[in-house]
């Protein structure tokens, strides 16, 4: 199909149809399909686009996406042209790659779709490697579109892992591990240490490495491929080392501020950095930032102190402890695992503590469910329990609610879907209490869509459409 043909329906349709593992539960694929010979193949007939272009890398159980934004605002309030791949993305394939913020247009996705479909299918013809899959080929766009656009760097969020993802392929100025804790288990290994070696498999020869893990056995893990790479480490808690101020208890942010933060590196110190994310978890992602940064300027980049603190000021990071609303107040927040689940909370409770507080709440089947709701259950007024719709892997309401009888004996609502979920827990909320959605990206992404194509105003009451579910019999 030729360009001139090409629709931009038919391209996101296109890309939609390959095989994509963020739709696929844990037990249907394992790490024997992740190939990176594959990626490697697919980069080479379009010219190897990812050499001529330097690289932040960077990965983490946790945080590595907010930890991503964070790093290209700096760069790009230095002045630089910064090319930003993050995913998954939360209503527009094409958010997911961005120029100095800006993610392509739709002629742009045609034309890049129409280059790479000829490259993907001389790939796919040699057959012993496999189909190439969903995001191979949007990374290998991405990198098509940064090359066009003749960016300065290229800011990239590992999907999966490290050692075998996509983004491996890449000319890295420096590296950044945000954290390690368990999830992916199935693909990434059973323990914390396996989880590191994957995630270390970014490591280059001689590329400084910024390192965000303290836990002994991950983070010995990463010590020693680096030792064995040649790679020098700047290490949270050994040279590297933040302050978290929250601005606690405000019905919202005045002016947008979440809290204030101090990053020590070395003998640098930048104090009283103005945040507008929530949360210290999210002061942690803007130390490992500064720091990756502060590793750009020692190599030769030119980064003015006032870059880091206005660079640092600008970001918003939709689905990450994001203010979606004042009245009630509303936030979104993408936690979906055990840590990021505690951080999430940890964050509610210390900055919000006078709150009467409500959780619209969904998760995805393979995640520990029973121990994300009985850290959850307790520190809310109000739950609804839901499920997200526009992805399989969601676990299913009535099997979400089967679990939660089984760790609380207090009432909780049952919604069909995110719509009902909102209007539920709008409908119960003042304008002095707390809304959150958490349990997962999807549900976040789903309930944020719903916000933004409605005026802000209290939902209506929908006692009729809820179920209440009491104490188990």
């Amino acid at each position: 199909m030729t360009e001139d043909r090409l629709t931009y329906r038919q391209a996101i349709d296109y890309l939609m149809g390959r095989i994509n593992y963020e739709r696929l539960a844990a037990h249907q694929y394992s790490a024997r399909d992740l190939k990176l010979d594959r990626m490697g193949a697919l980069l080479e007939v379009l010219g190897n686009p990812q050499d001529s272009l330097p690289a932040v890398h960077i990965a983490g159980t946790k945080g590595k996406g907010s930890t991503a934004m964070m790093t290209a605002a700096m760069l790009t309030a230095a002045g630089y042209r910064v090319g930003l791949y993050t995913s998954p993305h939360i209503t527009r394939l094409e958010e997911r790659m961005t120029v100095n913020g800006r993610p392509p247009s739709e002629a742009e996705m045609v034309s890049l779709t129409s280059q790479l479909k000829a490259a993907v299918e001389a790939v796919d013809a040699q057959g012993e490697l496999g189909p190439l899959t969903y995001f191979e080929i949007l990374t290998a766009m991405a990198w098509l579109l940064f090359r066009r656009e003749n960016v300065d760097v290229v800011v990239l969020e590992v999907g999966l892992g490290g050692r075998l993802d996509s983004t491996n392929l890449c000319r890295p100025e420096v590296t950044v591990i945000t954290s390690i804790s368990l999830d992916h288990t199935q693909i990434l290994g059973s323990t914390l240490d396996k989880i590191a070696r994957e995630k270390a498999g970014i490591l280059k020869p001689g590329v400084p490495l910024i390192c965000g893990v303290t836990d002994p056995l991950p983070r010995e893990a990463i010590e020693q491929i680096a030792t064995e790479r040649g790679v020098p480490i700047v290490q949270l808690g050994q040279g590297l080392s933040f302050q978290y101020t929250s601005q606690s208890d405000s019905v919202s942010p005045p002016q947008g501020v979440g809290g204030t933060l101090a990053v020590n590196v070395g003998e640098q110190v930048f104090s009283d950095i103005r945040l507008q994310v929530l949360g210290a978890h999210q002061a942690h992602n803007a130390a490992m930032a500064t720091a990756a940064v502060l590793q750009l300027q020692e190599r030769g980049w030119n980064i003015p102190t006032s870059a880091i603190y206005s660079g640092l000021q600008a970001v918003t990071c939709p689905v990450r402890m994001e203010v979606i609303r004042t009245d009630p107040l509303t936030i979104l927040d993408a936690a979906h695992n055990m840590a990021s689940i505690r951080a999430f909370g940890e964050s509610i409770q210390s900055t919000f503590r006078k709150h009467r507080k409500l959780l619209i709440f969904a998760t995805t089947k393979d995640k520990p469910v029973e121990e994300m709701l009985r850290y959850l259950l307790p520190r809310f007024d109000q739950v609804v329990l839901t499920q997200y719709l526009n992805n399989p892997r969601r676990l299913g309401v009535r099997e979400l609610s089967a679990v939660a009888r089984e760790v609380t004996e207090s009432e909780f609502v049952v919604a069909e879907s995110p719509q009902e979920a909102w209007k539920i827990a709008a409908g119960q909320a003042s304008s002095m209490d707390l809304i959150c959605v958490a349990g997962s990206f999807f549900i976040a992404a789903e309930v944020r869509e719903i916000l933004l194509a409605q005026p802000p105003e209290m939902g209506d009451s929908a006692e009729q459409a809820s179920t209440v579910i009491g104490p188990p019999c």
